[in-house]
C-alpha cells in the first residue's frame, strides 16, 4: 500500500487593520523587570528596538475580533483557496498560546477550545471532524502541519484545517521594551493526503526539539514592569538575550537534521520560511544553517520576510508568510513554483523547536 503524500492545497491569512507603529511607543516611559525606570528617551529605546528587530510596524486586532474570528476569517479563505467542502475536514487544529482575551479584560477564554468555535464558525457539521487546540509556543502551526502529517500517512485522516492565530496585543505590558515585538494576526492551510502525483510534491520530513530545563521559563506570563502594577495581572514576558542565545544555538542545526533526512542538499532549497520573531536572528540562523554545511555564500532572496510591516504573531508568522508568498503578495524574487524546495522553522516557548522540508 502506497504511504499518501500530505500536500498543501491551500492557504489563508487574516492580517489585523489596526496599524501600531513604534512611534506610538514613544508616549510612555519604559521600565525594566524591576520596577525601575529605564533613564533613556522612548524614542531612542525605539529605535534600537528597529536596529535589532527590523521591526517598524506591527498589527493589532480591532476590538470587535477575537482569536478565533481571525482563525474563521483566515480558514474560509484557505478552504475557498483548496476549493474544498468544509464537511469534508476530517482534523481541525488550531495553534494558539492565550486563547480569546476579550479586549479591556484580563481573563482567558479557553472553553469551549478555539477549535470548536472555529468549527462553529465555519458551520461544519460533520462530526466525524475533530477539532482540538494546540499549545506548543511560536511554533504551534508548523506542528500542527507535523501531526497532520502524522495523521494522514497513519491513515486516520485524508484532510485537515491547521490555523495559527493570536491576539498578543491583549497580554502585552506596554511598559516593558519587548512589548514593541508582539502583534496579532492569523493563518491557516488545508493539508491533505495524495497519492496519485507523480511531482514528488508534499512534506518531505520533519524536525523536532524541545528543551524544558532551565529554557523552560524564558517566555512567560509575569507581573507588570511599571511601579506599582496589579501583581496579579500578568503580562508575556521574554528572557531576550536567553532566547536569542538559545535559538541561535539549536535551530540552525534542527533545520539542518530535516534537510539530511529528507535527503535534500542545501543548494536545492529555493526559499526558507522562519517564524518572524527577530530579523537579526533569522538572519543568523541562516546564515549557521548554510556555514553547517562549510559553505559561505547565501544566496540571494532566499528568506522571505514580513516583520517589518507585522511584528510577530507568534504562531501566525510563518502560515502569514507562506500565504503572501504564494500568493505573489511579496514581489517576483520571492515566488515559489511547482516543484521547488521549502523549509520552514520555528522556535518559541517551552523551548520549542521544529522544522518542516516540503516540496511544493
Amino acid at each position: 500500500m502506497q504511504v499518501p503524500k500530505s500536500v498543501i492545497t491551500g492557504t489563508g491569512s487574516f492580517i489585523p487593520s489596526l496599524v501600531k507603529t513604534n512611534r506610538d511607543f514613544a508616549a510612555h516611559d519604559f521600565y525594566d523587570e524591576k520596577q525601575q525606570l529605564i533613564n533613556q528617551p522612548p524614542t531612542l529605546i525605539a529605535d534600537k528596538f528597529q536596529q535589532i528587530t527590523g521591526i517598524a510596524e506591527r498589527r493589532y486586532a480591532t476590538c470587535e475580533l477575537n482569536t478565533s474570528d481571525m482563525a474563521v476569517i483566515a480558514a474560509q479563505i484557505a478552504i475557498a483557496d483548496a476549493g474544498i467542502d468544509p464537511e469534508t475536514i476530517d482534523q481541525l487544529i488550531v495553534a494558539h498560546n492565550v486563547g480569546n482575551v476579550i479586549k479591556h479584560t484580563i481573563q482567558t477564554d479557553l472553553i469551549p477550545t478555539l477549535a470548536s468555535r472555529v468549527k462553529h464558525g465555519l458551520g461544519i457539521k460533520n462530526p466525524a471532524c475533530v477539532p482540538y487546540d494546540l499549545l506548543f509556543g511560536c511554533p504551534g502551526w508548523l506542528q500542527g502541519v507535523i501531526q497532520a502529517d502524522a495523521f494522514i500517512k497513519a491513515g486516520v485522516a485524508k484532510r485537515c484545517l491547521v490555523i495559527g492565530a493570536e491576539t498578543l496585543s491583549r497580554v502585552i505590558d506596554v511598559y516593558d521594551r519587548d512589548s514593541m515585538i508582539f502583534s496579532d494576526g492569523a493563518g491557516a492551510c488545508i493539508v491533505e493526503a495524495e497519492t496519485s502525483s507523480t511531482s514528488g510534491a508534499g512534506i518531505l520530513a520533519s524536525s523536532v526539539l524541545s528543551h524544558c530545563n532551565e529554557e523552560v521559563d524564558y517566555l512567560f506570563m509575569g507581573k507588570g514592569n511599571f511601579p506599582g502594577s496589579d501583581p496579579r495581572v500578568r503580562y508575556i514576558k521574554m528572557k531576550g538575550r536567553k532566547v536569542f542565545e538559545y535559538a541561535m544555538k539549536h535551530v540552525p542545526s534542527a533545520m539542518k537534521a530535516c534537510l539530511d533526512k529528507a535527503g535534500v542538499d542545501v543548494r536545492d532549497v529555493k526559499k526558507i520560511f522562519l517564524h518572524q520573531a527577530n530579523e537579526k536572528m533569522d538572519e543568523g540562523f541562516t546564515k549557521e544553517l548554510y556555514k553547517l554545511y562549510d559553505i559561505k555564500d547565501i544566496p540571494e532572496n532566499i528568506m522571505p520576510m514580513s516583520i517589518h510591516k507585522l511584528g510577530n504573531s507568534s504562531v501566525a508568522t510563518i502560515p502569514t508568510l507562506y500565504d503572501l508568498v504564494r500568493k505573489g503578495e511579496l514581489g517576483d524574487e520571492h515566488e515559489i513554483n511547482s516543484g521547488d524546495i521549502i523549509l520552514f522553522a520555528s522556535v518559541g516557548a517551552g523551548m520549542n523547536i521544529n522544522a518542516v522540508c516540503y516540496k511544493v
